[in-house]
């Protein structure tokens, strides 16, 4: 089962309480405070995982909870620190305090870790308050209380590539053709319940990946239809296909109707690159098809047949390419040529 979504309480661990003693031995009158400090109690920590690709885990279980340290003791010896909790997460995923809906971190790559409740500091034994005028202090401190918090932990999947388009447009059945991904395909609307992603081999080392969500009605930013709740997937592509296939009764309103769902989604949608991708070719005979669309703010238009294969290894090329690009401008920091640009509005 997939899920992206899961608001969870995490509690960070107590920590040990100060302890009150004196030390005692043969030979050593009046040998002072030897009350040692409490331990500090664990941390709740998040790891990005890469073998995981879906938050279910945490479906199952509400509260977690870290480990509570050990109390202080004679001798000044301090108590154990309390261990830490670490949870795995799929990468991509972002981390907000469910009550305030402030951001606290996200995990990108293999390994980043993210506390997300940190254990409570440990309490001070009486050998901490010895002073030239106390030398024989009896006080201490309680260990303090662990942070405790609900957070929501939603998934966005990382991809180079997301797809997007009307109900049978024929997102999954392109996915299918050029990864190993195995997406339903079939001939009625919204087959596609869940977000797919598959690998692209190019050839020669090159490879990217790419994101197929379920179909986007009108509406679908105010709840209607399956694509509003996974539209954040698309967020983190580095360039989206818009697809409208042949054979579409108005395929310019098709492709301004994706665009307007996307910006109603998020404004930053609007400013990724894109292409139009016409599916469906051997659906319409090349001499019947009807002309390029207007989207002037597209880096091109392809043609394709996921069934004949028409056009697939052009429309491989010209993503890769776009992939590539977009890849060299964020690693040598190169201006957004969409920044400063008003976001698209239909």
């Amino acid at each position: 089962m997939f899920v992206d979504l899961a608001t969870v309480r995490v509690t960070g661990g107590a920590g040990g309480a100060g302890a009150s003693a004196f030390r005692r031995e043969i030979g050593v009158p009046r040998g002072g405070p030897a009350g040692g400090n409490g331990g500090r109690g664990g941390d709740v920590v998040l790891v990005a995982d890469p073998t995981l690709d879906t938050l279910l885990d945490f479906s199952y279980r509400e509260h977690y909870k870290a480990g509570r340290a050990g109390h202080g003791e004679g001798k000044k010896r301090e108590g154990a620190d309390g261990k830490d909790l670490v949870l795995p997460v799929p990468l991509g995923t972002v981390v907000k305090d469910a009550d305030s809906g402030e951001r606290v971190g996200e995990l990108l790559e293999e390994g980043d870790r993210l506390v997300v409740a940190k254990g409570g500091r440990g309490g001070r034994g009486n050998a901490s308050f010895a002073s030239p005028t106390n030398q024989a202090p009896r006080n201490w401190e309680p260990g303090e209380w662990g942070e405790e918090r609900r957070v929501t932990l939603e998934l966005k999947l990382i991809a180079d590539v997301g797809l997007v388009g009307e109900p049978n447009a024929g997102k999954s059945t392109l996915l299918s053709r050029v990864t190993a991904a195995t997406p339903k395909v079939a001939d009625y609307p919204f087959t596609t319940l869940k977000p797919n992603l598959g690998v692209v081999d190019v050839g020669d080392g090159r490879s990217f990946v790419v994101a197929d969500i379920p179909g986007l009605i009108e509406g679908a930013h105010e709840g209607r239809g399956l694509g509003a709740q996974f539209l954040r997937h698309i967020e983190r592509t580095r360039t989206l296909a818009v697809l409208v296939p042949f054979g579409d009764p108005d395929p310019q309103g098709s492709y301004d109707l994706l665009r307007r769902e996307l910006v109603s989604h998020d404004l930053a949608l609007g400013s990724l690159p894109h292409c139009v991708i016409r599916t469906k070719a051997d659906l319409t005979p090349a001499g019947e098809r009807d002309g390029n669309l207007d989207a002037p703010e597209a880096w091109g238009q392809l043609a394709i047949s996921s069934v004949t294969g028409e056009g697939l290894a052009e429309a491989i090329e010209a993503l890769w390419a776009a992939v590539r690009d977009e890849k060299a401008r964020a690693a040598e920091g190169t201006p957004d040529p969409f920044e400063g640009v008003e976001e698209w509005r239909p």
